[in-house]
């Protein structure tokens, strides 16, 4: 599940889409968080039970505040745009955000809690989460967001940001948490108003990557040392990112989840992560 379908499978030398192509793909790709039948889920969700159960959710309280965050703190890229074609790209990409930011609601509000405000359903999902997730959302995306915002032309705020962004938290723990939450759903024949709507989340977050990996190679490309700023964003956010995987009530690194242990779940995200830095041009093992 974790393929962007914008690149080929060679590494330095592949053909990335530019913002105005990933542009048309947008235009193509529209759909609607509240055109999605969740009937089936409500009476799904009542019947789930148990420790899965208790997984599923804490699974979705992370999404819910994972998605209020890189929809809140995104507006600093856009106004940090190279060129016309890259701004209104960008500005796609906020718009996703809100869409999927809609349907997680949409979901709160017909299948898990009574109806809220987004806030409302926010402020009762962090409960569900670990310090290592506010590490993360609330200290190093907003921090980054707070940089770019003071200083747009500043391309070192911008790397950092989009490697926060779209590498650590789009292209790692994102596409992560989609192929085991959604395999897991799938293989259960569970909540699927769901997967319909967290799949089309999932093809948008390919395209959101896909522009994060264009910009990171272009700019490395431009001047190597923007891969040292590459290097020091990973090696701060890694450790919270392999803690914010973990379930609560997991101990130590040998664990299982959702019918996947801690291993295949770390190799996943490591893998995918690995073939994005080599396309950028910064080795994982260069941290």
């Amino acid at each position: 599940m974790d393929s962007l379908p914008w690149m080929a499978r060679t590494e330095r030398d592949v053909h990335l889409h530019d913002p105005q192509t990933l542009y048309r793909h947008w235009e193509d790709e529209q759909w609607s968080p509240f055109a999605i039948d969740l009937t089936a889920d409500a009476a799904g969700w009542k019947d789930m039970t148990g420790e899965d159960r208790a997984l599923v959710h804490w699974a979705l309280s992370s999404l819910m505040v994972a998605e209020e965050r890189i929809t809140t703190k995104f507006s600093g890229l856009v106004g940090a745009y190279g060129t016309e074609e890259e701004a209104t790209f960008l500005a796609t990409q906020q718009v996703d955000e809100a869409r999927h930011m809609q349907f997680y609601a949409r979901f709160q509000d017909e299948v898990i809690a009574d109806p809220q405000t987004i806030s409302a359903h926010v402020e009762r999902a962090r409960k569900q989460l670990s310090p290592a997730f506010s590490e993360i959302f609330d200290k190093a995306l907003v921090g980054a967001h707070e940089r770019l915002v003071g200083a747009p032309a500043d391309r070192g705020a911008k790397v950092d940001f989009v490697t926060t962004y779209h590498v650590v938290i789009e292209g790692t723990l994102g596409l992560t948490a989609f192929n085991f939450i959604a395999r897991y759903l799938e293989r259960e024949s569970q909540l699927a108003g769901f997967v319909e709507g967290y799949s089309k989340i999932h093809h948008d977050e390919q395209r959101h990557i896909a522009y994060g990996t264009w910009f990171l190679r272009e700019a490395v490309r431009d001047d190597p040392a923007f891969g040292d700023n590459v290097r020091q964003t990973l090696r701060a956010l890694l450790p919270a990112v392999a803690q914010a995987l973990t379930p609560p009530d997991r101990e130590g690194t040998d664990w299982d989840a959702l019918g996947a242990s801690s291993d295949e779940i770390r190799d996943f995200a490591l893998s995918g992560l690995s073939r994005r830095l080599n396309i950028v041009g910064v080795p994982l093992d260069s941290l």
